[in-house]
């Protein structure tokens, strides 16, 4: 039977019949060649890492904290760790070199972000700069955030930002127990400034900082794995808006944000032509659309999505460095000494004195070192095929930087990498001194390469000038019960909020270093008003 189908084949095609003694040398000739290519494939060479399950890969076994689960693979795979999720090839980076090499030294490849598409593609209508995909206009908007948030001139916002750190603190003097929603209200009110030169926002719960962050709320409900089949079935996305509830729900809350965000960049326009015209991003944004060819739609989503960022993360790290100088009264104590010597206690401390306050510059660092608020970082996606120490990335590759690891390695912080303490930052003659693998920071939370954080620089201002101020002015302790015992407090407790990690609530004693505190704080706040 063999032998007539090989003699029909051949005589259809012209061709000789095919001797079955052949076979032997074809198959054999064939298994070679697959063989070859398999033993030749670069898929054989990934990088280790858990073996996961049919299908689903590892999509179960990572947990909610996942920066602690990388950490646990890095002692049993190495720095870098390869695994999927429904397919997706993703690797965590768990050291500064493997993240530098990759993400900073090859950002050619490693800048792009991986394609959400509820929370990017439509809530965001594809403009939300921190999650955009890499290419031409995403450049044009990084290039005009950059310019808008530097101004050519060193902390064009410093002033709005000294102002809001005195009224921080005279607000927790005067109502301690609710220190957390001071530094909601401070953080908001200094970056709605910067954003959109307003005055102090009176409280937390203004309708304009509600609005934006209804906005954060709605994208990290989108971004909880397994929310939207969308984001496994991709093709779901061609689905007309009405035949599908959840597509047409998240076109109409894109529509209504983007009314917020370009009214508030609208309003700084009106002011612009009513001749105020203060120091603020959107003011440079409206300055320079057109040089940087960005239409007001796009520059409002810039404006609203930095206000975003910079709102909560600013909250957020002055909530983790509460918890460190409650629980460390040595760090608070050494930083008050320095205060006393070099500000005394008749003046407030302002940005003239930055130079020569080299620890409180070292608690910024250790705060944002020892707790990242975001501790995975934004995930880049590779967009081709690479090679790294021998093994094989894919394109199409999410990267996903371990920052948690990466800022406690004792390789890079030595033995006591877990603990807080300032003084790793500092040389032996007290000035300040970082990492060389992360640039001046000595951390890498604020991301790396082309998707570094623009905005660091004003973040790490405020966040000087306000645990300047509050030091020079307050006493952080425990809080104690009726019984006069310290009530514990939970220092390696968390909560994830989506876009931020904080620490779990807890009590603490607020109360003036010495008399004339407030009446020098009340003061200095007239003259800013003033000005």
């Amino acid at each position: 039977m063999l032998d007539r189908h090989l003699t029909f084949l051949s005589a259809s095609n012209n061709f000789a019949p095919l001797s079955p003694s052949v076979f032997g040398p074809v198959t054999a000739a064939l298994i070679v060649l697959f063989a070859v290519r398999y033993l030749t494939s670069p898929w054989r060479r990934l990088p280790p890492g858990p073996r996961g399950y049919p299908l689903v890969g590892s999509a179960f076994s990572t947990g909610k904290a996942q920066w602690l689960t990388f950490t646990e693979w890095k002692k049993q795979y190495g720095d870098v760790v390869y695994f999927t999720t429904f397919g997706q090839p993703i690797i965590a980076l768990n050291t500064q070199k493997t993240a530098n090499d990759l993400l900073d030294r090859r950002a050619g490849i490693y800048s792009d972000r991986p394609n959400f598409i509820v929370s990017g593609e439509i809530l965001s209508g594809g403009l939300g700069l921190p999650s955009q995909r890499y290419g031409p206009l995403w450049r044009r908007m990084r290039k005009a955030t950059h310019q808008g948030l530097n101004l050519g001139v060193p902390g064009p916002f410093r002033p709005v930002q000294l102002r809001e750190a005195v009224l921080l603190t005279l607000n927790i003097l005067a109502q301690p127990a609710a220190w957390e929603s001071h530094f909601r209200r401070a953080a908001s009110s200094m970056i709605m400034s910067v954003t959109y030169n307003t005055p102090p926002l009176e409280s937390e719960d203004d309708p304009r900082v509600k609005d934006v962050f209804d906005f954060v709320t709605r994208v990290t409900q989108a971004l909880i794995p397994g929310a939207y089949l969308v984001e496994l079935f991709t093709w779901m996305k061609y689905i007309p808006s009405r035949y599908a509830k959840w597509k047409r729900e998240a076109e109409q809350e894109h529509t209504k944000f983007s009314a917020v965000f370009e009214n508030l960049y609208n309003n700084v326009g009106n002011d612009l032509a009513s001749g105020i015209d203060r120091p603020s991003l959107s003011a440079t944004l409206l300055k320079e659309a057109g040089r940087n060819k960005l239409s007001a739609r796009e520059n409002a989503w810039i404006a609203a999505l930095m206000y975003l960022a910079g709102g909560e993360s600013t909250a957020a790290a002055l909530e983790w460095w509460m918890l460190a100088i409650v629980t460390h009264p040595e760090v608070q104590r050494r930083a008050q000494a320095e205060l006393d010597t070099i500000v005394g206690r008749g003046r407030v401390p302002t940005f003239a004195d930055l130079p020569h306050l080299p620890y409180i510059g070292a608690l910024v660092k250790e705060v944002l070192r020892w707790r990242p608020l975001d501790p995975l970082g934004m995930p880049h996606r590779s967009t081709a095929d690479d090679w790294y120490e021998g093994m094989f990335i894919p394109a199409g590759t999410i990267c996903i930087a371990n920052v948690w690891a990466i800022n406690r390695d004792p390789a890079v912080y030595g033995a006591d990498a877990h603990c807080f303490n300032p003084d790793r930052f500092l040389d032996a003659d007290g000035a300040l001194k970082g990492p060389q693998e992360t640039r001046e920071e000595g951390h890498v939370s604020y991301g790396f390469g082309r998707r570094l954080c623009p905005g660091k620089h004003v973040a790490n201002d405020s966040l000087f000038i306000d645990m300047a101020v509050m030091l020079w002015a307050c006493t952080f302790e425990p809080a104690k019960d009726e019984r006069g015992d310290t009530i514990p407090i939970n220092v390696d407790g968390w909560v994830d909020q989506g876009t931020t990690v904080r620490p779990v609530h807890f009590t603490c004693s607020i109360t003036a270093r010495f008399p004339e505190a407030p009446a020098i704080l009340a003061m200095e706040r007239e003259l800013l008003y003033e000005h």
